[in-house]
């Protein structure tokens, strides 16, 4: 673990209670409560400002070999590895008017992807794509989920803007019943969920909320008829309009500096600040990544994988904040090797941590030229307390005469709305639009939200069946009573910073697990015996990190300051390991859950 700049005892105390005192100012008793579903009486949450109406159709009633929910990069990744295996048939059926999942919803301006494109990207070889820039715009990111999807035929039998609402598995003929909001009932033999974790947006609980009579969206639901304009930029509609945008994470960040450009005015509502490390983006060629040489995605990605996971790697290919930080995300990713004396790692921890955080302060100091402004932009916590952010935009905005920053930390948030204003410590700010830059419910998605029912053997509802003891799966994949059913995503699994890596190692374990039953004739189905054993190997493992985040201040890592306990909920050893894991696990063990 790097330790850049020595931090005296003394300053480690002084830095824990500055922590202690600003997180107090932040916590709500509400917790994740005091966010909003975005309903329909906000327009924008039904309405697809893309596809528009969706095209009359006539409901189907057919059969499919294999039915994906979901056609966001783990929809279409599990659709490609099943087109390796052979698999005829597959339906994915996509809520959004095309494929590109969160890509296809959020294309707001300044949008980019804050992993390099190069190790976030899949079957870049595959497709023999290579990616112009080091951190890809949404729209390169989303053309290539498109890419992706034209070239293993992915949108023969696909279904657009159209929702499953149900999933129920007939077992007298071994097929599951796909509801849909569309009226379709069709048989699939097989169904893969891949609804991944930012899909269910979210709004703040702000008293009077409803009231507001001026302009608002969620940036997940760009409005460009209003503010016109594209991702690029050129918002010529907002010239003369006073917009206040809500929200300092990862979107609020590319969100600022694009809506400055041309607003009259914009009013940045701000409970807590992000860290802003450097981004450095620039266009890049085949010859920077080595894309002349066989297996270079491949041996990118796995590189980045293992070095974000705590691995010692011989070259860091990627060399970036993410990396040069890695030992920081050991809170926020169980996956690290600690070895030696506890007390003396989490002594090493906190120093690099306490100099990483220093570091990002003084970054604010140098580049925002109003003092007062500059404090309210510095983060007081610790660094794997929220997902890091990097900006070379950000922080410069608040340089400009039309930007004003509005701390809400004392009021504990927003305090009200009216018809034409946010209030904040009874102050009136009057606007005309007002942008939600507050995410998702992250991991709340689909079967996990209650949205999309699935019933098993005998009718049984699996949020049922899980009500008592939690989730209970075979390496987060499958369940006992629910056969054929495919799950893919961070439950008891493994994750990292660079999701799609995940989502594509799921991907092909799902694929691999079909094209074994399809050769045996047999179900896909742990027993409860092996479901006991993932569950209780989970446990075994599991790192001791609540008492950070119950030091953290409120964010989704943390359900808001509510804490995020210890327990069987990822593989405690890590992503390489984990990916290893299922590899070896297919060819010596694979068999022993089908039947």
């Amino acid at each position: 673990m790097a330790q850049d700049g020595a931090v005296s005892a003394e300053t480690l105390a002084e830095l824990r209670e500055r922590y202690r005192i600003e997180r107090e100012r932040r916590v709500r008793p509400d917790g994740p409560r005091q966010y909003l579903g975005a309903d329909a009486e906000f327009g924008y949450y039904a309405a697809d400002p893309y596809a528009g109406e969706p095209a009359e159709r006539e409901p189907l009633a057919d059969r499919v070999d294999v039915a994906v929910v979901g056609g966001g990069f783990g929809g279409i990744l599990a659709g490609a590895r099943l087109r390796g295996q052979g698999v005829g048939r597959v339906r994915i059926v996509e809520k959004g008017g095309d494929f590109g999942g969160t890509w296809y919803w959020n294309r707001y301006p300044g949008i980019h992807c804050d992993i390099e494109s190069h190790v976030y990207l899949p079957l870049l070889e595959e497709t023999g794509y290579v990616p112009e820039w080091k951190y890809a715009p949404g729209e390169e990111i989303r053309l290539h989920a498109r890419r992706i999807a034209e070239q293993f035929d992915l949108y023969a039998d696909a279904l657009f803007s159209t929702s499953v609402t149900s999933l129920s598995w007939d077992d007298s003929d071994r097929t599951w019943i796909v509801d849909t909001d569309r009226g379709d009932r069709f048989r699939a033999t097989y169904v893969i969920t891949a609804t991944g974790t930012l899909s269910e947006l979210k709004l703040p609980g702000i008293p009077g909320i409803e009231t507001f009579r001026g302009h608002t969206f969620h940036t997940s639901r760009w409005d460009y008829g209003y503010t016109g304009g594209s991702p690029d930029g050129g918002l010529t509609g907002l010239a003369d309009k006073r917009v206040g945008i809500v929200g300092t994470g990862a979107t609020g960040i590319q969100v600022v500096p694009k809506v400055a450009e041309d607003a009259g005015h914009v009013y940045v509502f701000q409970r807590t600040p992000s860290t802003v490390d450097v981004r450095a983006n620039r266009r890049t060629t085949a010859a920077d990544v080595g894309a002349d040489r066989p297996g270079w995605a491949r041996e990118r990605r796995d590189n980045f994988l293992r070095i974000v996971s705590g691995e010692a790697a011989e070259q860091d290919l990627v060399a970036d904040r993410w990396t040069s930080s890695a030992g920081l995300l050991e809170k926020l990713l169980p996956s690290f090797r600690r070895q030696g004396d506890r007390t003396a790692f989490e002594a090493a921890y906190e120093t690099a941590d306490a100099a990483k955080m220093n570091e990002l302060r003084a970054r604010v100091e140098r580049v925002v030229t109003d003092p007062e402004t500059a404090e309210k932009l510095k983060p007081w916590y610790r660094y794997a307390c929220k997902r890091p952010t990097f900006s070379d935009q950000y922080l410069e905005a608040f340089n400009r005469d039309n930007v004003t920053l509005v701390d809400t930390a004392d009021t504990h948030g927003i305090e009200r709305m009216t018809e034409n204003a946010v209030v904040v410590g009874g102050t009136e700010y009057e606007l005309d639009c007002l942008i939600f830059a507050t995410g998702f419910s992250v991991g709340v998605s689909g079967i996990l939200s209650g949205r999309l029912p699935v019933h098993g053997r005998g009718g049984v509802q699996l949020l049922h069946a899980w009500a008592r003891q939690g989730p209970r799966t075979l390496h987060g994949f499958t369940t006992n009573g629910f056969p054929n059913l495919i799950q893919l995503g961070g439950m008891q699994s493994a994750n990292s910073v660079n999701y799609t890596h995940i989502l594509d190692e799921h991907a092909v374990h799902a694929a691999a697990l079909v094209a074994a039953a399809e050769s045996r004739g047999a179900l896909i189905e742990p027993t409860r015996e092996a479901e006991d054993a993932w569950v209780a190997a989970l446990a075994e493992g599991a790192p001791d990190h609540e008492w950070f985040h119950a030091e953290c201040t409120p964010g989704y890592y943390n359900r808001e300051g509510v804490g995020r306990p210890n327990g069987p909920g990822a593989y405690p050893h890590g992503a390489v390991a984990f990916h290893e894991l299922l590899r070896r696990w297919r060819e010596e063990s694979l068999h022993k859950v089908l039947n």
